[in-house]
């Protein structure tokens, strides 16, 4: 299949988004690969098929249907941990040759997860959702297809958006064999990451579908791709193929968010930084993304004034890792500005966090919501993740943005290898602490993969790593999942998933998962915070009513009530 001809003759390029994805900013990864695309004269059409309400509905039956037979008190973090069941049930419906196998398989899934056995009655009822889903998405990509008869279809794949793509690549190549196919996306960085067992057992499965696999960042090979600068009898590129060239972020346009229908999110999106500076075991994001860059605050300023007016909406999303190299730099560019600008992101708790005039200047510079990897409250379990954090730096910076107004969405990791009850009970004593200032708390089981991680190579060294369910199932899962032979025991794990939510729960912290939830969880921060941040309803209500812009941030004082802030009570040396 000659590939030139693509970035010559006005050929069209589908790039898409298909369910079941659910954050709360347009796709980030199609709008930047767009807008590349575009600066070099490469036109293309983009979809977000998460949107469409069939596929919301059917989404939020399949898990009201699973709630009803999962007991209330083994559902843990129900949506979170549910959307694995979601993921590996789809995949086995559309792969599965013999019935039995396929039933036991789905009651081991909800079992993993649950540990809570569902009947064949109840399968039958989820596999009827599944049927109409994957009839409406027959449906959708053959009209979608029809409509733009494209050269090239690029689906931008995560582990929840595996079963609907490979669906769409299958039926791609079964009613329109001329169309190339290329998959990319985040599910590149653990799940299938290079040299796993897991991505030759999909690059041999897919191989009749999928044309071409572009693994990391994808701005620089896609277009090389198209233009045929790459070997086309190869199947699978990443950085190596282009000598580690990685993308100059500072020369980039900003995200294309055009074609997408923004209205049914609550937030922009944009970023000032790729990949990541430090290296916890657990984490893959610079394996994803190569080398440690960022854009100056100046520049992100400018961006995000100009996103703002092209796309009337003025609460953004940051997509990094972490802002905190930038946060200072850029809240005060934001503070100068006469448009105010809210913004959300992911912080590091650390030194610079916890001061309360760092906080207080952010606030005013329009910081809107800071997402913690906080993952645990034992010191020994943060030195084993090599976070470089300390109690006491969590504590701090936990309770300063919460002074400051700043919502604090915490996220905790259960299950981490050698977390022992004591440990485990430190977290929830400092969530305990932190009660007040603590807007959301998330947690999530442990995650192993045998490649991508910062510590895969290690753990598999220390550990025996086996298979989560038995070899038939890789036939039907494409993805095998692997558990560690170690402290604590899965069982285990479940058990403690139930009562750190059940912990929460007791405490009034939320973790919202609907427009409704949220909306409490913003008026339980705005009765204990009187600095608190406006509730998202107001930034949501402007983009449909075309109200004045909110700039409350601009007034904030520093109201200092009789409480006592934070000390110092651990190591600062990191």
């Amino acid at each position: 299949m000659s590939i030139n001809k693509y970035c010559k003759t006005g050929e069209k390029i589908l790039l898409a988004l298909l369910p079941f994805w659910t954050p709360l900013i347009p796709p980030m990864g199609i709008a930047c690969l767009k807008s590349y695309l575009k600066m070099h004269d490469v036109e293309v059409t983009v979809r977000d098929a998460n949107v469409e309400v069939e596929f919301k509905e059917i989404y939020h039956r399949y898990f009201d249907a699973l709630k009803k037979y999962v007991p209330r008190e083994k559902q843990g973090n129900f949506y979170n941990i549910g959307n694995d069941v979601l993921q590996n049930h789809m995949m086995a419906h559309i792969n599965y040759k013999e019935e039995r196998q396929y039933l036991e398989l789905v009651k081991k899934i909800v079992y993993q997860t649950f540990a809570f056995y569902i009947d064949n009655r109840q399968i039958k009822e989820l596999n009827l959702i599944l049927d109409e889903f994957y009839t409406h998405l027959e449906k959708y990509l053959i009209g979608l297809l029809e409509e733009e008869k494209t050269a090239v279809l690029g689906l931008t794949v995560y582990s929840g958006t595996l079963p609907a793509s490979i669906f769409a690549f299958k039926l791609t190549r079964e009613k329109n064999p001329h169309i190339m196919t290329v998959m990319g996306g985040g599910i590149f960085a653990e799940p299938l990451a290079f040299g796993s067992p897991n991505l030759d057992l999909f690059l041999k499965e897919t191989k009749q579908y999928i044309d071409k696999i572009i693994i990391g960042e994808g701005e620089l090979l896609f277009l090389k791709l198209l233009r045929g600068e790459l070997p086309e009898s190869q199947r699978v590129y990443s950085l190596k193929d282009i000598k580690g060239e990685i993308l100059d972020i500072t020369s980039a346009d900003i995200p294309d968010f055009s074609g997408f229908q923004l209205e049914n999110y609550p937030y922009l999106a944009s970023y000032t930084s790729r990949s990541c500076p430090f290296q916890c075991s657990f984490c893959s994001e610079a394996f994803q993304w190569g080398p440690y860059r960022k854009k100056s605050a100046k520049q992100i300023s400018k961006e995000l004034i100009k996103l703002s007016q092209k796309y009337n909406n003025r609460l953004f999303l940051m997509s990094d890792s972490l802002l905190n190299p930038v946060i200072t730099n850029l809240a005060m560019e934001l503070e100068k500005l006469d448009t105010p600008i809210y913004w959300d992101g992911y912080l590091r708790a650390d030194k610079q966090v916890g001061n309360i005039e760092n906080a207080m200047l952010w606030r005013r510079g329009g910081f809107y919501r800071a997402r913690f990897g906080l993952e645990s409250g034992s010191p020994r379990i943060l030195e084993l993740m090599g976070k470089k954090v300390t109690v006491a730096q969590t504590v701090d910076s936990v309770s300063c943005l919460a002074f400051a107004g700043i919502k604090t969405t915490t996220y905790w990791i259960i299950g981490y290898p050698g977390e022992t009850e004591a440990d485990f009970q430190m977290t929830l004593d400092l969530i305990e602490k932190l009660r007040d200032d603590i807007y959301e708390a998330d947690c999530n089981p442990f995650a192993f993969f045998l490649k991508g991680q910062v510590n895969s190579k290690e753990w598999v060294k220390r550990n025996k790593c086996v298979p989560l369910y038995p070899e038939e199932a890789k036939d039907m899962l494409l993805i095998q999942t692997w558990m560690m032979d170690c402290y604590p025991p899965a069982e285990e794990i479940h058990r403690r998933l139930n009562r750190f939510v059940q912990h929460c729960q007791k405490l009034n912290i939320p973790n919202p998962y609907t427009l409704r939830d949220i909306y409490k969880a913003d008026e339980r921060w705005k009765q204990l915070h009187k600095n608190a941040v406006p509730p998202l309803v107001k930034f949501m209500g402007f983009k449909e009513h075309n109200i004045e812009f909110i700039d409350e941030n601009k007034n904030v004082k520093e109201i200092f009530l009789a409480r006592n802030l934070p000390q110092p009570d651990g190591d600062w040396g990191f």
